[in-house]
């Protein structure tokens, strides 16, 4: 009998192996979940990092970029136009002028009071005044002014030039103007900005249209 439980078969005992495999498998597990959290959150913040200087430089290089703007004299009808001959030369004329101050700027651009002059051979034949007011942003301010010009202050000089520009049929006028005033960005940002009009055009006497306008 003693024999017969001595030869009795018995399980070998576990040695702790399996249990340490699945340990180390766990831990492995673990560590690649960390691994993969640790990696979205650097990600994240390089993507966060990258959005603000790439919104940084759009405020610096876009927003923050102060332009002067454009101040003009844009196309018109002649309503009235009586000229003289070549050896008495003058002449009058009358229209409304579209005058536009074209603000590109992210704020908005309040100008003081000015004036436009037309000019004949660099004298004056006429001006209007521009009234003290604002350009929106991203907008454009629509002055629409009555001109009325007159070749009577023209000086003998000039007068003579005037009889051959009759003759051809074209009389070349010039209009400058100025307009000092302050662009501001988030209620906070202000900048000094100068505005400057000279423009050229030719009106055909003959048919009383404007040949041709330009602005620089």
């Amino acid at each position: 009998m003693a024999e017969k439980d001595q030869n009795q078969y018995h399980p070998p005992e576990s040695n702790g192996y399996h249990r340490n495999d699945q340990e180390s498998l766990h831990t492995m597990e673990d560590e690649e979940a960390k691994r993969k959290k640790k990696m979205k959150w650097t990600i994240g913040i390089i993507a966060f990092v990258i959005f603000q200087v790439v919104q940084a430089l759009f405020f610096v290089l876009v927003i923050m970029k102060f332009k002067s703007p454009k101040f003009r004299v844009g196309d018109f009808a002649v309503q009235t136009l009586t000229v003289g001959t070549q050896a008495s030369p003058s002449f009058n004329m009358s229209f409304v002028a579209p005058i536009r101050v074209k603000n590109t700027n992210w704020g908005p651009f309040k100008y003081d009071a000015s004036t436009v002059d037309f000019t004949y051979g660099g004298i004056s034949v006429g001006q209007v005044i521009i009234p003290k007011s604002k350009a929106n942003f991203k907008s454009t301010k629509k002055i629409d002014a009555n001109v009325n010009l007159s070749s009577a202050t023209l000086p003998s000089d000039i007068n003579s030039n005037l009889g051959s520009d009759l003759s051809s049929g074209v009389i070349n006028l010039s209009s400058q103007g100025e307009l000092k005033g302050k662009i501001t960005v988030m209620f906070m940002f202000k900048k000094k900005k100068t505005s400057l009009m000279n423009c050229t055009m030719a009106i055909d006497t003959s048919t009383k249209v404007v040949r041709s306008l330009s602005c620089k």
